[in-house]
């Protein structure tokens, strides 16, 4: 589908000399004098390398159809990641790197959406928290506070973070899947 340049926003999907592209900024700029343009940062998605690029505002430039659907985790292989659209039941293969950080926070059965692009997955969406135990981390020391600095712990899925002082190995605690930040303790 073409659109005018100016039209292009932060996480559309363009297509460019048959590649994909993810848009990570686009600002359309006005100068006083000349032809406005629009600067459009993006990144490849098979390959992940980040382009500029700079249109007049009314070039024409194709924009990808991407489809968002439903899927549910179920495992890894030498494969990759292998899903399953909870619609239809259709399993899907997604490379490690269209996955990409994520990988670590992917538990069994978990609910997850996937930007397709024709019968390719090009993005995935996790849910913004996951539940993990710790299984390694320093014991309390007596006459510290509670407010006091965090120290560090391994997670079940082999990523360091930090925790209160309070948190023992075993305890089940949420952490953000965007970057393994500590949430709070698990209510299960």
């Amino acid at each position: 589908m073409k659109v005018i340049a100016s039209s292009i926003r932060k996480g559309n999907v363009i297509e460019q000399d048959g590649k994909l592209y993810v848009v990570l900024t686009a600002e359309n700029i006005h100068p006083g004098k000349g032809t406005p343009v629009s600067q459009i940062e993006m990144r490849r998605i098979s390959d992940g390398v980040k382009i500029s690029e700079r249109y007049k505002t009314t070039d024409q430039v194709e924009k990808a159809t991407i489809e968002d659907q439903n899927f549910s985790y179920l495992y890894k292989d030498a494969d990759g990641f292998h899903f399953m659209n909870t619609d239809n039941y259709d399993q899907v293969r997604v490379p490690e790197d269209v996955i990409g950080s994520a990988a670590p926070y992917l538990q069994e059965n978990m609910a997850v959406k996937l930007s397709i692009h024709g019968a390719t997955p090009v993005a995935i969406q996790m849910p913004q928290r996951a539940t993990l135990e710790v299984v390694e981390t320093e014991p309390v020391t007596k006459g510290q506070t509670a407010s006091s600095s965090y120290k560090p712990a391994v997670l079940s899925n082999g990523v360091r973070t930090a925790v209160p002082p309070h948190i023992t190995t075993g305890t089940r605690i949420v952490v953000m899947t965007e970057d393994g930040s500590y949430v709070e303790r698990a209510k299960d």
